[in-house]
């Protein structure tokens, strides 16, 4: 008989962790909370608008093998789409200016490759590639146009945390996987369809031929960390207890697990904003798949069926704004951007504010990180917030959750 492997949470770590647990020979039992998985990296379908709706817009690199890797081992390699090279198109809205940033197979970066007012010396960025444990990203970039119209954009969506508490060992390691591979690394991706129909859904599908259990409404509330091993998981009057064998995967976001195991580690989040407005995107002037803005209040704008979505990494003091005047300042960043008429009525729209959509990536909180292992046996950590060596991504959460399976090996 196989050994059983408890993995509670469904978002993307677990769903990772469950699909290398069945492949380490693990009969597996998942255990999720809400009534669907996927965490942050959900779709629904929302009723004011009559759309299916991702949680946030994501926007993958081609550099993000773990997750291309997840996504192979679910049959859904081809639910991704993008431009067939690495490009990033921006627009600055005071001034009117657009650009590409074209990432080359080696660097530096050509004059065409670049934005405008930049050299090819502010894409080698070496204080960030050799910075140490306590540096903060803005003491390692020079103020100017590259800080602004570079790295600013890139690294705040990258850490969602503002560049003057952002880790700068973070930020390096991030540019090593991606923008120092060269082009092939940095290849931009989102969902065709939705965030459910590539991350989740064919997941599920996967471990459930697999004979894998998945419990949705299961809420942890206990479990005996007074031992070397866990003897027991506790859902609400539900107690179950574990075999010798079996073995256990947190798959929590970092305050629960902390608040479970006792971890010391800080806990401050950033928050994201999202804005989804129901338009007719058909025949739309600059009518790219993402586009990155620059002064505006929308930093990343993407186009997708009839629907045009924004997204605000770190954004402390927009999340705080009622919905109404948020959709408003949005509004006014995608009027000038697709060149509507200013009297444009504001169409059908959805506010999305996660407060608590990753940890704060500040240099304390990357020093004491927690990795896979714990003084527990049986038990092992996953999600993007532990130390994967990476940024709180898509890729970290993939990642962590084999990670956690290796450390229960």
């Amino acid at each position: 008989m196989s050994r059983q492997l408890h993995i509670v949470g469904a978002g993307l770590a677990g769903l990772s962790a469950a699909l290398r647990g069945l492949e380490a020979g693990y009969t597996v039992s998942l255990y999720e909370a809400s009534g669907q998985a996927g965490g942050r990296c959900r779709s629904y379908t929302d009723t004011t608008l009559g759309i299916t709706l991702d949680n946030g817009n994501h926007l993958l690199l081609s550099g993000n093998r773990e997750t291309l890797a997840y996504l192979e081992r679910i049959g859904a390699q081809d639910t991704l789409t993008g431009p067939e090279r690495a490009c990033f198109p921006f627009l600055d809205l005071a001034s009117g200016e657009s650009w590409s940033l074209q990432p080359g197979y080696l660097m530096p970066w050509s004059a065409a490759r670049r934005a405008p007012g930049t050299s090819a010396a502010d894409y080698l960025p070496w204080r960030l590639l050799t910075a140490g444990p306590e540096a903060i990203v803005a003491d390692c970039l020079p103020p100017g146009t590259a800080l602004e119209r570079v790295w600013r954009p890139l690294l705040v969506s990258a850490l969602n945390t503002p560049l003057e508490q952002a880790s700068a060992r973070l930020a390096g390691r991030l540019l090593r996987e991606t923008l120092l591979r060269g082009e092939t690394a940095c290849r931009p991706l989102v969902a065709r369809d939705s965030l459910g129909a590539s991350f989740v859904d064919p997941a599920l599908a996967v471990l459930e031929k697999a004979g894998a259990t998945v419990r949705f409404h299961e809420r942890l509330t206990g479990l005996d960390v007074t031992t070397e091993r866990i003897d027991y998981l506790s859902f609400g009057d539900r107690r179950v207890m574990l075999a010798a064998d079996d073995a256990i995967i947190l798959a929590l976001p970092a305050e629960p697990a902390s608040a479970f195991l006792g971890l010391d580690m800080p806990l401050d989040h950033q928050p994201i904003v999202n804005g989804h407005f129901r338009i007719d995107t058909d025949g739309l002037p600059g009518g790219e798949a993402f586009l990155g803005l620059v002064g505006g209040t929308a930093e990343w704008l993407f186009h997708r069926h009839g629907l045009i979505s924004t997204t605000t990494s770190a954004a402390t003091v927009l999340a705080e704004r009622p919905a109404g005047e948020i959709a408003a300042l949005l509004w006014q960043d995608i009027t000038r951007t697709l060149a509507l008429p200013a009297d444009h009525a504001l169409p059908p729209y959805r506010i999305v504010k996660e407060k608590r959509a990753t940890l704060a990536q500040t240099s304390a909180m990357a020093l004491l990180r927690h990795g896979a292992e714990t003084r527990w046996k049986n038990l092992a950590l996953a999600g993007d917030w532990t130390d994967t060596g990476l940024p709180c991504t898509i890729e970290s959460a993939v990642r962590s959750g084999r990670l956690a399976v290796e450390a229960l090996s």
